[in-house]
């Protein structure tokens, strides 16, 4: 089934984002592996062609465009290729950090944050996950503790994505221990701040471009004008911005799906085995059926979650069911596409045996896919009056 959501504007700019891919990332996909980091020329040329912060005000820097479309258009053409690392970086600055930057930010701190991010000159990163917490962001340790001008930061971050490269972090921390979930804080560190350096750039099972890395913070000075949004508001600040980031990692996972089928069926259409063509075996077709069909079903929840979040209301229980839903899609279909390749499928030189690797993390960040369970039952249970 073709997806109907796209218009002539969004084929159109798609162009765009191909003519970018074609020429600024599949040449380099391989170096950027063997040297774990995207080269930032790369982040400025997108911005330069409009693929970052389109939604980002025109006196910013950006287009001023609401609709997430364009955004659906870069995250399929990435995934065209089995740029996961690149795709991961942008969705991070994108759909996570401009968001927060987009929805809290005053007026002075979108003149000094906004135009890099349009540009891509600037890089950001979101510092939740700690060494002793992961999907329970109530266990963050980070503490901030309040001085006359600003706020005294220590602790330290694990798993942040853009660690390395970031020239911006929201950190999330914990700024009074005695209010629960009303006791964090959103603070932002810019490169350079005396006490802010990275620890080790983490060796990941895949997206090895994509850099990882440990931030430490000690006894960090985040002047008072470096609070994004409420003062003690940052637990439901994050609350906010999940179902966006949410519905990303769902779209990456969709659109992820669909390459590697393309992949599988050319690869089996073309390759003999006992004397015929792979996909004329019997199994071969039936389990490529199964997959094409859930993929397209997929596509139409999916479709159907961007339209809403366009409109202003895709709900949390929703952008948890797309992440849940398409991340173990793509998983399914990766996992076949390498039974159907045979040994190929497990030699790097073939796409699909670097999208296995890439596409693990999918049920992990962003929250776990148990979470995501956990927060579909809560809704189904209490829609029922059982809670």
């Amino acid at each position: 089934m073709q997806s109907d959501l796209f218009e002539a504007d969004h084929e159109a700019y798609r162009e765009t984002v191909r003519g970018f891919v074609d020429c600024e990332v599949v040449p380099n996909l391989e170096r950027w592996d063997e040297q774990r980091l995207i080269d930032r020329d790369t982040w400025r040329a997108a911005g330069k062609l409009g693929l970052l912060g389109l939604s980002i005000p025109e006196q910013f820097g950006g287009a001023d465009e609401q609709d997430y479309r364009f955004r659906v258009v870069v995250i399929e053409e990435l995934a065209r290729v089995g740029a996961a690392s690149l795709q991961s970086g942008f969705s991070t600055n994108d759909d996570i950090v401009l968001n927060y930057l987009l929805r809290l930010a005053d007026e002075e701190q979108r003149e000094r944050w906004l135009p890099g991010f349009a540009s891509g000159e600037s890089i950001g990163a979101i510092a939740m996950s700690e060494p002793g917490t992961g999907s329970d962001l109530r266990g963050i340790t980070t503490s901030a503790i309040k001085r006359d001008d600003g706020w005294l930061l220590n602790g330290t971050k694990t798993f942040i994505t853009s660690g390395i490269l970031a020239d911006l972090v929201i950190v999330v921390a914990r700024t009074d221990p005695d209010a629960g979930s009303r006791g964090f804080t959103l603070l932002v560190v810019e490169e350079g701040m005396e006490g802010f350096s990275r620890g080790r750039q983490l060796d990941k099972v895949g997206l090895a471009a994509q850099d990882t890395a440990e931030l430490i913070f000690e006894d960090v000075c985040v002047p008072a004008r470096n609070v994004l949004g409420q003062i003690g508001g940052g637990f439901g600040h994050l609350m906010d911005s999940l179902p966006l980031e949410r519905l990303g990692i769902g779209l990456a996972a969709q659109m992820s799906a669909e390459a590697v089928l393309k992949w599988t069926v050319d690869y089996v259409s073309e390759r003999s085995a006992f004397g015929k063509k792979i996909s004329q075996f019997q199994n071969t077709g039936f389990v490529l059926a199964d997959l094409a069909t859930r993929i397209d079903l997929s596509r139409a929840f999916l479709d159907r979650a961007v339209r809403q979040h366009n409109r202003g209301d895709l709900s949390v229980v929703d952008a948890a069911k797309a992440k849940l839903a398409a991340t173990e899609l793509q998983w399914d279909v990766i996992d076949a596409g390498v039974q159907l390749h045979g040994g190929y499928g497990y030699m790097k030189e073939y796409p699909v045996a670097k999208a296995f690797v890439d596409a693990r993390i999918q049920r992990i960040y962003g929250g776990t896919n148990e979470i995501m369970k956990e927060i579909i039952q809560r809704d189904l249970f209490a829609a029922a009056g059982r809670v």
